[in-house]
């Protein structure tokens, strides 16, 4: 069925000439985004606010095309759309986390909880459904890029470097962003080291749905909390942590999750 032109934007939208831009910090300057929809209209509107925030960005209309892209490109972000022709919007993403860290922002037109559990369950980092406004798409990513790393304070070397964290065979280097498992390397999305991260940092403390998601997305969380559930199912899975009797990431009923001793 051919998609309806402009159904991406939302009344009053800002058109993409106009002079209003999102706020940038010059520590985004120079940053990389690839765009990937085959709506030339809305990605030509939203590579032109991420030009005008100093962003390098790269346009493609196709799931294999976009894998080929980015692996010499090599961006900060990427903008995906789901419903793309040939090789879909998930499986970009999937065969994207086999080589980049990027962050990815998937855009589709079905605003549906399954749609957001699906793209998040490949690897994605947020979720944006059309018809939306490229201003806050922008913002979201600035958001993304700006968001901290978290580094527990109380456990520093004597270079003032965040040293290395052990719970049980699980190891985590917050300053090299690396996870290993019984000497082994684990491969984790930003989001899911980061929400790892922000549970190691505190052990023993319980963090809410929503103290996670602040925390990694660095300001208020507005939506579903219980897409962290998503994403902590990810790190379990991939640390062969059982949730019926997990060692790593405890849940607490009603509550939220904390950090597990690993023994």
């Amino acid at each position: 069925m051919p998609r309806r032109a402009n159904a991406w934007r939302l009344p009053g939208t800002i058109n993409a000439m106009s002079n209003t831009s999102v706020p940038t910090g010059d520590g985004l300057r120079g940053r990389r985004a690839l765009v990937v929809d085959d709506e030339a209209a809305l990605a030509e509107v939203v590579a032109s606010y991420l030009n005008r925030d100093h962003f390098t960005t790269r346009i493609v209309d196709n799931g294999s095309d976009a894998v080929v892209v980015a692996r010499d490109f090599e961006p900060d972000v990427v903008i995906l759309d789901l419903g793309l022709p040939g090789m879909d919007g998930l499986e970009v993403c999937r065969t994207l986390r086999t080589f980049s860290d990027a962050y990815v922002v998937m855009l589709t037109a079905r605003d549906t909880e399954i749609d957001k559990i699906v793209g998040l369950t490949v690897g994605a980092d947020d979720y944006v459904a059309k018809p939306f406004s490229p201003r806050e798409l922008v913002a979201r990513i600035h958001a993304m890029l700006r968001r901290p790393r978290v580094a527990p304070e109380h456990q520093t070397d004597r270079g003032g470097v965040a040293a290395p964290l052990s719970f049980g065979p699980l190891r985590i280097d917050v300053a090299a962003r690396e996870v290993s498992l019984h000497g082994e390397p684990i491969l984790l999305t930003r989001t899911e080291f980061d929400l790892l991260t922000a549970l190691s940092a505190r052990p023993g403390v319980v963090m809410s749905r929503r103290q996670l998601l602040e925390t990694v997305r660095d300001g208020p969380w507005i939506g579903n909390e219980h897409l962290v559930d998503v994403h902590i199912g990810h790190v379990r899975r991939k640390l062969g942590d059982d949730p019926a009797a997990p060692r790593y990431v405890i849940t607490v009923r009603g509550v939220g999750y904390r950090m597990g001793s690993g023994q």
